[in-house]
């Protein structure tokens, strides 16, 4: 018997000092059973980094090789901005850069690897392609508190994140790498 996805469900206080971005927030997201809750997370927490009108989670599921796990659109339904989490191939982001103006990763494992993944690799647009880490401490942390309905202050400045949960504060930081 296949395994469904895992619904849940976020209100987030989101206050991205960087971007003047302030907005209360509330979402559900499934989590395939394949993926990780660190996985779950850098989603969310790349969702608030570029929360903005458009933005979606992938209604195709992740393993939909067409579709972005996030994606910022037009009214039209065109792609604006392509939002890749953890270690997408070179071929995908040539890929994206293709299809949308402007194509973002958010990596929660090695970045290095990441990297050395990517060098050397044909990629359309190399040049504006962002790459951001998350700090893995701050994901493992809030994996470890993670419950099917999250309430959370979230606020990001100058790249450190600081996840206010019920009982505790997690902080770490979200850093841009050179591609």
């Amino acid at each position: 018997m296949a395994q469904t996805a895992t619904v849940y469900s976020f209100e987030i206080e989101l206050a991205h000092v960087d971007r003047g971005v302030y907005a209360s927030l509330a979402f559900r997201v499934a989590q395939h059973p394949s993926e990780a809750d660190d996985a779950l997370l850098a989603r969310v927490l790349a969702y608030c980094f570029e929360y903005t009108d458009g933005l979606q989670f992938s209604s195709k599921g992740l393993s939909e090789p067409d579709e972005p796990p996030l994606a910022v659109r037009d009214a039209t339904g065109t792609i604006e901005t392509w939002i890749e989490i953890g270690v997408p191939d070179a071929d995908r982001l040539h890929k994206a850069s293709k299809a949308a103006r402007r194509v973002v990763v958010y990596t929660h494992k090695d970045p290095a690897r990441l990297l050395r993944l990517l060098d050397g690799e044909r990629i359309h647009r190399r040049e504006s392609l962002e790459i951001y880490a998350i700090d893995r401490d701050l994901l493992a942390a809030w994996a470890a508190r993670l419950s099917r309905r999250t309430s959370c202050h979230l606020s990001i400045s100058d790249g450190h994140v600081y996840v206010v949960l019920a009982d505790t504060t997690l902080t770490g930081s979200v850093v841009p790498l050179s591609s």
